[in-house]
Protein backbone atom coordinates (compact mmCIF):
# COMPACT_ATOMS: atom_id res chain seq x y z
CA UNK A 1 0.00 0.00 0.00
CA UNK A 2 1.17 3.48 -0.79
CA UNK A 3 -0.08 6.93 0.10
CA UNK A 4 1.18 8.67 -3.00
CA UNK A 5 0.36 8.40 -6.64
CA UNK A 6 2.50 8.76 -9.71
CA UNK A 7 1.23 10.89 -12.60
CA UNK A 8 -1.79 9.24 -14.22
CA UNK A 9 -2.82 8.61 -17.82
CA UNK A 10 -6.39 9.87 -17.73
CA UNK A 11 -7.82 7.79 -20.59
CA UNK A 12 -6.28 4.64 -19.13
CA UNK A 13 -7.65 5.34 -15.65
CA UNK A 14 -11.10 5.99 -17.09
CA UNK A 15 -11.01 2.88 -19.31
CA UNK A 16 -9.91 0.71 -16.39
CA UNK A 17 -12.42 2.39 -14.08
CA UNK A 18 -15.29 1.87 -16.52
CA UNK A 19 -14.34 -1.80 -16.74
CA UNK A 20 -14.34 -2.30 -12.95
CA UNK A 21 -17.58 -0.35 -12.64
CA UNK A 22 -19.38 -2.54 -15.17
CA UNK A 23 -17.81 -5.69 -13.73
CA UNK A 24 -19.43 -4.90 -10.40
CA UNK A 25 -22.78 -4.05 -12.01
CA UNK A 26 -22.81 -7.29 -13.99
CA UNK A 27 -21.75 -9.44 -11.02
CA UNK A 28 -24.35 -7.97 -8.64
CA UNK A 29 -27.78 -7.82 -10.30
CA UNK A 30 -29.59 -8.59 -7.06
CA UNK A 31 -32.27 -11.24 -6.63
CA UNK A 32 -35.89 -11.71 -7.51
CA UNK A 33 -35.84 -10.74 -11.19
CA UNK A 34 -33.99 -11.36 -14.43
CA UNK A 35 -31.55 -8.53 -15.27
CA UNK A 36 -31.73 -6.56 -18.50
CA UNK A 37 -30.49 -8.78 -21.33
CA UNK A 38 -27.48 -6.53 -22.19
CA UNK A 39 -26.24 -7.18 -18.63
CA UNK A 40 -26.18 -10.93 -19.22
CA UNK A 41 -23.43 -12.87 -20.93
CA UNK A 42 -24.27 -14.57 -24.21
CA UNK A 43 -25.59 -18.03 -23.41
CA UNK A 44 -22.98 -19.55 -25.73
CA UNK A 45 -22.08 -18.29 -29.21
CA UNK A 46 -22.70 -14.59 -29.80
CA UNK A 47 -21.90 -11.39 -27.98
CA UNK A 48 -23.46 -8.94 -25.53
CA UNK A 49 -21.98 -5.74 -24.05
CA UNK A 50 -21.29 -7.69 -20.86
CA UNK A 51 -18.94 -10.00 -22.75
CA UNK A 52 -16.64 -7.04 -23.40
CA UNK A 53 -15.95 -6.31 -19.73
CA UNK A 54 -13.33 -8.94 -18.88
CA UNK A 55 -11.30 -8.74 -22.12
CA UNK A 56 -11.26 -4.95 -21.74
CA UNK A 57 -9.70 -5.32 -18.31
CA UNK A 58 -6.99 -7.55 -19.80
CA UNK A 59 -6.47 -4.92 -22.51
CA UNK A 60 -6.14 -2.26 -19.81
CA UNK A 61 -3.61 -4.45 -17.95
CA UNK A 62 -1.47 -4.50 -21.08
CA UNK A 63 -1.94 -0.77 -21.55
CA UNK A 64 -0.69 -0.15 -18.00
CA UNK A 65 2.27 -2.47 -18.62
CA UNK A 66 3.40 -0.20 -21.45
CA UNK A 67 4.07 2.47 -18.82
CA UNK A 68 5.59 0.23 -16.12
CA UNK A 69 7.73 -2.23 -18.11
CA UNK A 70 10.30 0.37 -19.34
CA UNK A 71 10.97 1.34 -15.72
CA UNK A 72 11.59 -2.27 -14.73
CA UNK A 73 14.01 -2.85 -17.62
CA UNK A 74 16.41 -0.26 -16.27
CA UNK A 75 16.79 -2.44 -13.15
CA UNK A 76 17.88 -5.49 -15.14
CA UNK A 77 16.35 -8.89 -15.91
CA UNK A 78 16.42 -10.24 -12.31
CA UNK A 79 14.36 -7.26 -11.13
CA UNK A 80 11.91 -7.68 -14.01
CA UNK A 81 11.43 -11.38 -13.25
CA UNK A 82 11.06 -10.72 -9.54
CA UNK A 83 8.37 -8.12 -10.19
CA UNK A 84 6.50 -10.27 -12.72
CA UNK A 85 6.52 -13.42 -10.60
CA UNK A 86 5.71 -11.60 -7.36
CA UNK A 87 2.64 -9.92 -8.86
CA UNK A 88 1.58 -13.13 -10.59
CA UNK A 89 1.70 -15.20 -7.40
CA UNK A 90 -0.05 -12.55 -5.30
CA UNK A 91 -2.88 -11.93 -7.78
CA UNK A 92 -3.35 -15.66 -8.42
CA UNK A 93 -3.51 -16.43 -4.70
CA UNK A 94 -5.93 -13.56 -4.10
CA UNK A 95 -8.21 -14.99 -6.75
CA UNK A 96 -7.95 -18.48 -5.33
CA UNK A 97 -8.65 -17.33 -1.77
CA UNK A 98 -11.54 -15.21 -3.01
CA UNK A 99 -13.32 -18.32 -4.31
CA UNK A 100 -12.53 -20.20 -1.09
CA UNK A 101 -13.76 -17.35 1.16
CA UNK A 102 -15.32 -17.49 3.80
CA UNK A 103 -13.54 -20.85 4.27
CA UNK A 104 -16.50 -22.48 6.02
CA UNK A 105 -20.03 -23.55 5.12
CA UNK A 106 -23.24 -24.31 6.98
CA UNK A 107 -24.34 -27.92 7.40
CA UNK A 108 -28.01 -29.08 7.33
CA UNK A 109 -28.10 -29.26 11.15
CA UNK A 110 -27.15 -25.57 11.47
CA UNK A 111 -23.52 -26.07 12.43
CA UNK A 112 -20.53 -24.98 10.40
CA UNK A 113 -17.70 -26.95 8.85
CA UNK A 114 -14.42 -25.95 7.23
CA UNK A 115 -14.75 -25.84 3.44
CA UNK A 116 -12.38 -28.50 2.08
CA UNK A 117 -9.68 -27.33 -0.29
CA UNK A 118 -10.57 -30.29 -2.49
CA UNK A 119 -13.76 -28.48 -3.59
CA UNK A 120 -12.19 -25.09 -4.28
CA UNK A 121 -12.10 -23.66 -7.80
CA UNK A 122 -8.52 -23.20 -9.02
CA UNK A 123 -8.91 -20.98 -12.08
CA UNK A 124 -10.93 -17.76 -12.23
CA UNK A 125 -10.95 -14.09 -13.17
CA UNK A 126 -7.99 -12.92 -11.07
CA UNK A 127 -6.11 -16.10 -11.84
CA UNK A 128 -6.45 -15.44 -15.56
CA UNK A 129 -5.33 -11.85 -15.07
CA UNK A 130 -2.26 -13.10 -13.20
CA UNK A 131 -1.30 -15.72 -15.79
CA UNK A 132 -1.82 -13.48 -18.82
CA UNK A 133 0.08 -10.64 -17.16
CA UNK A 134 3.02 -12.94 -16.47
CA UNK A 135 3.07 -14.53 -19.92
CA UNK A 136 2.76 -11.19 -21.72
CA UNK A 137 5.45 -9.66 -19.53
CA UNK A 138 7.89 -12.47 -20.24
CA UNK A 139 7.22 -12.31 -23.98
CA UNK A 140 7.65 -8.54 -24.13
CA UNK A 141 10.84 -8.57 -22.06
CA UNK A 142 12.66 -11.41 -23.78
CA UNK A 143 11.35 -11.30 -27.37
CA UNK A 144 11.50 -8.76 -30.16
CA UNK A 145 8.24 -7.12 -31.15
CA UNK A 146 7.98 -9.12 -34.38
CA UNK A 147 8.40 -12.38 -32.47
CA UNK A 148 5.81 -11.34 -29.87
CA UNK A 149 3.24 -10.77 -32.62
CA UNK A 150 4.24 -14.04 -34.33
CA UNK A 151 3.75 -15.96 -31.09
CA UNK A 152 0.42 -14.18 -30.54
CA UNK A 153 -0.70 -15.36 -33.98
CA UNK A 154 0.37 -18.90 -33.10
CA UNK A 155 -1.72 -18.71 -29.93
CA UNK A 156 -4.82 -17.67 -31.89
CA UNK A 157 -4.46 -20.05 -34.83
CA UNK A 158 -3.10 -22.88 -32.70
CA UNK A 159 -6.02 -22.61 -30.28
CA UNK A 160 -8.45 -22.80 -33.22
CA UNK A 161 -6.65 -25.87 -34.55
CA UNK A 162 -6.61 -27.63 -31.16
CA UNK A 163 -10.34 -27.06 -30.63
CA UNK A 164 -11.08 -28.17 -34.20
CA UNK A 165 -9.21 -31.48 -33.98
CA UNK A 166 -9.68 -32.09 -30.25
CA UNK A 167 -13.46 -32.20 -30.09
CA UNK A 168 -16.08 -29.63 -30.98
CA UNK A 169 -17.15 -26.12 -29.94
CA UNK A 170 -19.71 -27.24 -27.35
CA UNK A 171 -19.42 -26.65 -23.61
CA UNK A 172 -18.55 -30.19 -22.62
CA UNK A 173 -17.10 -31.43 -25.90
CA UNK A 174 -14.31 -28.91 -26.46
CA UNK A 175 -10.63 -29.76 -25.97
CA UNK A 176 -10.17 -27.07 -23.31
CA UNK A 177 -12.78 -28.63 -21.06
CA UNK A 178 -11.22 -32.06 -21.49
CA UNK A 179 -7.84 -30.64 -20.48
CA UNK A 180 -9.32 -28.93 -17.40
CA UNK A 181 -10.92 -32.19 -16.27
CA UNK A 182 -7.61 -33.99 -16.74
CA UNK A 183 -5.46 -31.37 -14.96
CA UNK A 184 -7.77 -30.03 -12.23
CA UNK A 185 -10.55 -32.57 -11.83
CA UNK A 186 -14.28 -31.87 -11.79
CA UNK A 187 -14.43 -30.58 -8.20
CA UNK A 188 -11.94 -27.78 -8.91
CA UNK A 189 -13.90 -26.32 -11.84
CA UNK A 190 -16.59 -23.64 -11.97
CA UNK A 191 -20.12 -25.02 -11.51
CA UNK A 192 -22.13 -21.87 -12.24
CA UNK A 193 -23.26 -23.20 -15.62
CA UNK A 194 -25.07 -26.08 -13.91
CA UNK A 195 -22.22 -28.45 -14.66
CA UNK A 196 -18.46 -28.63 -14.19
CA UNK A 197 -17.13 -26.20 -16.81
CA UNK A 198 -14.62 -23.40 -16.35
CA UNK A 199 -14.89 -20.37 -18.67
CA UNK A 200 -11.44 -19.32 -17.39
CA UNK A 201 -9.90 -22.68 -18.16
CA UNK A 202 -6.26 -23.50 -18.79
CA UNK A 203 -6.24 -23.83 -22.59
CA UNK A 204 -8.36 -20.74 -23.24
CA UNK A 205 -5.86 -18.70 -21.23
CA UNK A 206 -3.47 -18.78 -24.22
CA UNK A 207 -5.60 -16.72 -26.64
CA UNK A 208 -6.46 -14.32 -23.80
CA UNK A 209 -2.76 -13.43 -23.56
CA UNK A 210 -3.23 -11.66 -26.89
CA UNK A 211 -5.69 -9.21 -25.28
CA UNK A 212 -2.91 -8.12 -22.92
CA UNK A 213 -0.32 -7.96 -25.73
CA UNK A 214 -2.65 -5.79 -27.81
CA UNK A 215 -3.19 -3.44 -24.88
CA UNK A 216 0.56 -3.16 -24.35
CA UNK A 217 1.37 -2.20 -27.93
CA UNK A 218 -1.60 0.16 -28.09
CA UNK A 219 -0.08 1.91 -25.07
CA UNK A 220 3.41 2.10 -26.57
CA UNK A 221 1.95 3.44 -29.82
CA UNK A 222 0.09 6.22 -27.99
CA UNK A 223 3.21 7.17 -26.04
CA UNK A 224 5.30 7.25 -29.22
CA UNK A 225 2.83 9.14 -31.42
CA UNK A 226 1.22 11.30 -28.75
CA UNK A 227 -2.43 12.00 -28.03
CA UNK A 228 -3.22 13.46 -31.44
CA UNK A 229 -5.91 13.24 -34.11
CA UNK A 230 -3.60 10.96 -36.10
CA UNK A 231 -3.28 8.60 -33.16
CA UNK A 232 -7.04 8.42 -32.71
CA UNK A 233 -7.58 7.89 -36.43
CA UNK A 234 -5.06 5.05 -36.57
CA UNK A 235 -6.59 3.38 -33.52
CA UNK A 236 -9.99 3.51 -35.20
CA UNK A 237 -8.60 2.14 -38.46
CA UNK A 238 -6.96 -0.71 -36.56
CA UNK A 239 -10.25 -1.36 -34.78
CA UNK A 240 -12.13 -1.52 -38.09
CA UNK A 241 -9.64 -4.01 -39.57
CA UNK A 242 -9.79 -6.31 -36.54
CA UNK A 243 -13.58 -6.19 -36.40
CA UNK A 244 -13.78 -7.16 -40.07
CA UNK A 245 -11.39 -10.09 -39.58
CA UNK A 246 -13.32 -11.19 -36.49
CA UNK A 247 -16.61 -11.02 -38.40
CA UNK A 248 -15.37 -13.34 -41.16
CA UNK A 249 -13.58 -15.66 -38.71
CA UNK A 250 -16.84 -15.92 -36.77
CA UNK A 251 -18.32 -17.76 -39.76
CA UNK A 252 -16.07 -20.77 -39.07
CA UNK A 253 -14.92 -20.17 -35.48
CA UNK A 254 -17.79 -18.49 -33.62
CA UNK A 255 -17.32 -15.50 -31.34
CA UNK A 256 -17.69 -17.08 -27.92
CA UNK A 257 -16.64 -15.53 -24.61
CA UNK A 258 -16.88 -18.72 -22.56
CA UNK A 259 -14.51 -20.51 -24.93
CA UNK A 260 -12.53 -17.27 -25.44
CA UNK A 261 -12.31 -18.08 -29.14
CA UNK A 262 -9.74 -16.42 -31.39
CA UNK A 263 -12.48 -14.51 -33.20
CA UNK A 264 -13.65 -13.25 -29.80
CA UNK A 265 -10.12 -11.97 -29.07
CA UNK A 266 -9.93 -9.98 -32.31
CA UNK A 267 -13.48 -8.69 -31.89
CA UNK A 268 -12.89 -7.44 -28.33
CA UNK A 269 -9.48 -5.95 -29.12
CA UNK A 270 -11.10 -4.10 -32.04
CA UNK A 271 -13.80 -2.70 -29.77
CA UNK A 272 -11.23 -1.76 -27.11
CA UNK A 273 -9.11 0.13 -29.65
CA UNK A 274 -12.23 2.00 -30.68
CA UNK A 275 -13.18 2.82 -27.07
CA UNK A 276 -9.64 3.90 -26.21
CA UNK A 277 -9.48 6.12 -29.28
CA UNK A 278 -12.77 7.77 -28.40
CA UNK A 279 -11.65 8.31 -24.79
CA UNK A 280 -8.39 9.91 -25.94
CA UNK A 281 -10.33 12.19 -28.28
CA UNK A 282 -12.82 13.26 -25.61
CA UNK A 283 -10.56 13.40 -22.53
CA UNK A 284 -7.15 14.29 -23.92
CA UNK A 285 -7.72 16.20 -27.15
CA UNK A 286 -11.02 17.94 -26.40
CA UNK A 287 -10.22 18.07 -22.65
CA UNK A 288 -13.84 17.27 -21.82
CA UNK A 289 -13.37 15.60 -18.44
CA UNK A 290 -16.72 16.19 -16.76
CA UNK A 291 -17.75 12.98 -15.03
CA UNK A 292 -14.38 11.33 -15.63
CA UNK A 293 -13.48 11.44 -11.94
CA UNK A 294 -16.24 8.95 -11.13
CA UNK A 295 -14.45 6.29 -13.17
CA UNK A 296 -11.00 7.47 -12.09
CA UNK A 297 -11.86 6.43 -8.53
CA UNK A 298 -12.28 2.85 -9.74
CA UNK A 299 -9.28 3.09 -12.05
CA UNK A 300 -6.86 4.16 -9.32
CA UNK A 301 -7.62 1.16 -7.07
CA UNK A 302 -8.99 -1.40 -9.54
CA UNK A 303 -7.78 -4.61 -7.92
CA UNK A 304 -8.75 -3.58 -4.40
CA UNK A 305 -12.24 -2.36 -5.35
CA UNK A 306 -12.94 -5.49 -7.41
CA UNK A 307 -11.91 -7.78 -4.54
CA UNK A 308 -13.89 -5.62 -2.11
CA UNK A 309 -17.03 -5.99 -4.25
CA UNK A 310 -16.66 -9.78 -4.25
CA UNK A 311 -16.04 -9.98 -0.49
CA UNK A 312 -19.00 -7.71 0.29
CA UNK A 313 -21.22 -9.95 -1.86
CA UNK A 314 -20.26 -12.97 0.24
CA UNK A 315 -20.58 -11.09 3.53
CA UNK A 316 -24.05 -9.78 2.64
CA UNK A 317 -25.10 -13.35 1.93
CA UNK A 318 -23.71 -14.57 5.26
CA UNK A 319 -25.61 -11.93 7.27
CA UNK A 320 -29.11 -13.24 8.02
CA UNK A 321 -32.17 -11.10 8.63
CA UNK A 322 -34.60 -12.06 11.47
CA UNK A 323 -36.65 -13.99 8.92
CA UNK A 324 -33.61 -16.06 7.98
CA UNK A 325 -33.19 -14.43 4.56
CA UNK A 326 -29.68 -13.37 3.50
CA UNK A 327 -29.28 -9.60 3.70
CA UNK A 328 -28.32 -9.47 0.01
CA UNK A 329 -31.63 -11.08 -1.02
CA UNK A 330 -33.68 -9.15 1.54
CA UNK A 331 -32.53 -5.74 0.33
CA UNK A 332 -32.92 -6.68 -3.31
CA UNK A 333 -36.32 -8.36 -3.10
CA UNK A 334 -37.98 -6.54 -0.19
CA UNK A 335 -36.83 -3.05 -1.15
CA UNK A 336 -35.72 -2.66 -4.77
CA UNK A 337 -38.17 -5.15 -6.26
CA UNK A 338 -41.01 -3.57 -4.31
CA UNK A 339 -40.22 -0.11 -5.69
CA UNK A 340 -39.15 -1.14 -9.21
CA UNK A 341 -40.35 -4.65 -10.03
CA UNK A 342 -38.45 -6.63 -12.64
CA UNK A 343 -35.28 -5.72 -14.50
CA UNK A 344 -35.48 -2.07 -13.41
CA UNK A 345 -35.24 -3.08 -9.75
CA UNK A 346 -32.33 -5.37 -10.57
CA UNK A 347 -30.51 -2.51 -12.27
CA UNK A 348 -31.26 -0.12 -9.38
CA UNK A 349 -29.81 -2.62 -6.92
CA UNK A 350 -26.68 -3.08 -9.04
CA UNK A 351 -26.19 0.69 -9.35
CA UNK A 352 -26.61 1.12 -5.60
CA UNK A 353 -24.10 -1.64 -4.97
CA UNK A 354 -21.53 -0.12 -7.30
CA UNK A 355 -22.08 3.28 -5.66
CA UNK A 356 -21.30 1.74 -2.27
CA UNK A 357 -18.01 0.42 -3.65
CA UNK A 358 -17.32 3.81 -5.26
CA UNK A 359 -17.78 5.63 -1.95
CA UNK A 360 -15.12 3.44 -0.36
CA UNK A 361 -12.84 4.07 -3.33
CA UNK A 362 -13.57 7.79 -3.12
CA UNK A 363 -12.55 7.87 0.55
CA UNK A 364 -9.32 6.05 -0.32
CA UNK A 365 -8.56 8.49 -3.13
CA UNK A 366 -9.16 11.49 -0.87
CA UNK A 367 -6.74 9.96 1.62
CA UNK A 368 -4.27 9.24 -1.20
CA UNK A 369 -4.35 5.52 -0.43
CA UNK A 370 -3.63 3.31 -3.44
CA UNK A 371 -3.25 -0.44 -3.03
CA UNK A 372 -0.48 -1.98 -5.14
CA UNK A 373 0.82 -5.52 -5.44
Amino acid sequence: MTTSSSPRFLALDVLRGMTICFMIIVNNPGSGAEPFSPLLHASWDGFTPTDLVFPTFLFAVGNAMSFSMPKYRHSGTPAVLAKLFKRTVIIFLLGYLLYWFPFFSETPDGSYRFSPISDTRIMGVLQRIALTYCAAGLMIHFLRKKMVWTLSGIFLIGYWFILYVGGDYSMLGNAGHKLDLLVFGESHLYHGEGTAFDPEGLLSTFPSIVNVIAGYYAGTYIQRKGKTFETVANLLVGAFVLLCIAYFWDLVFPINKKLWTSSFVLYTVGLDLCILGVLIFILEIKAFTRGAYFFQVFGKNPLFIYILSEILYTVFYLIQTPSGTPLYDAVSISFFQKILPGASGSLAFALSYVLLCWLIGYWMDRKKIYVRV
